[in-house]
């Protein structure tokens, strides 16, 4: 597939961070991997053993399916769109032949986040249910409780530390858990989200629902765990409030996937942040013009599959 920007220019080795501006401080440099990981290369995918995700296209709005295979096989749903698009999601998921889903993820309670759950939620098994601790007053949210509630669930709470699943296989090491959010208490209700990072063999996924400067920078000043990725979903649909060149020296992805709907009313994604993707050679693939993004890895090579071309 022909990703839509920044063009043909062919994407730095995973994990090598990209120069830092004039007098950008050298902390802002991530290691080149994390430790005990070797980055993976794009080439042929043993598919029977890669993860899939798939990046949903819900117009303006988020909805990632995570399939996970052995040694601890499972099906993760990261948000679910707008109330509109709750249809499309769960025809995608049946077409995907999910029958279940384990992670149930809602980042937070934006409608264009959650609208689409109470769909999901009647139409298929959750076993878990994971959103951070905070609330909302819109009808949307309501309906989403509602949901919840007939489906006999509870909420367990989406924060930094707590691990979904992790597992070691004879051939790869598979590790999903929340980086963020890590406060308590926030003034924007985006920097709220569920930060989730999924490390598969050598490939690590990033997650970042809206998450704007705050959650950013609580990740920057962790000294636990590095937001490097390989793959980076791209705050709040590439809004100039997030993305800061900061955040993206020390995630140093290779791809990023921006979950955005055309002609939107917010001017996402920002051209501030589609430039300094551009100048980071960070291959970016947009669901707005490339359709549902799919990227599969098996650990060691990575594969990128789009529903349409640019």
């Amino acid at each position: 597939p022909q990703p839509s920007q920044p063009g043909p220019t062919p994407a730095p080795a995973p994990g090598t961070p990209a120069a830092p501006a004039p007098g950008a401080p050298p902390t802002a440099q991530p290691p080149a991997t994390l430790p005990g990981t070797t980055p993976p290369a794009s080439g042929p995918v043993n598919e029977k053993n890669a993860i899939k995700v798939h990046f949903i296209d819900v117009g303006q709005g988020d909805s990632i399916l995570i399939q996970i295979p052995g040694p601890n096989p499972g099906v993760m749903l990261i948000d679910a769109g707008q109330a509109s698009r709750g249809a499309t999601v769960v025809s995608y998921l049946k077409s995907q032949n999910v029958k279940q889903i384990d992670w149930l993820v809602a980042t937070h309670p934006d409608p264009d986040h959650i609208g689409g759950m109470a769909k999901v939620l009647d139409s298929l098994p959750v076993k878990k249910l994971y959103m951070p601790k905070t609330s909302h007053t819109t009808q949307t949210y309501e309906n989403f409780l509602l949901a919840v509630k007939r489906k006999g669930l509870t909420i367990t709470e989406a924060r930094h530390g707590v691990e979904v699943t992790r597992a070691e296989g004879p051939d790869v090491r598979l590790d999903v858990r929340f980086i963020g959010p890590r406060g308590t208490s926030y003034e924007q209700l985006n920097d709220w989200s569920a930060i989730l990072r999924v490390e598969f063999g050598g490939t690590v996924f990033l997650f970042t629902g809206d998450g704007e400067a705050k959650s950013e920078s609580e990740m920057l000043l962790a000294s636990d765990i590095q937001p490097r990725a390989d793959v980076l979903k791209v705050p709040h649909h590439g809004s100039s409030d997030a993305t800061s060149d900061l955040f993206l020296w020390a995630v140093s992805p290779r791809y990023a996937v921006i979950s955005v709907g055309a002609g939107n009313p917010y001017g996402h994604p920002s051209q501030r942040v589609m430039t300094s993707l551009a100048k980071a050679k960070v291959i970016v693939y947009r669901t707005d013009q490339n359709g549902t993004v799919i990227i599969m890895s098996d650990g060691k090579n990575l594969s990128v599959t789009t529903s349409k071309k640019p």
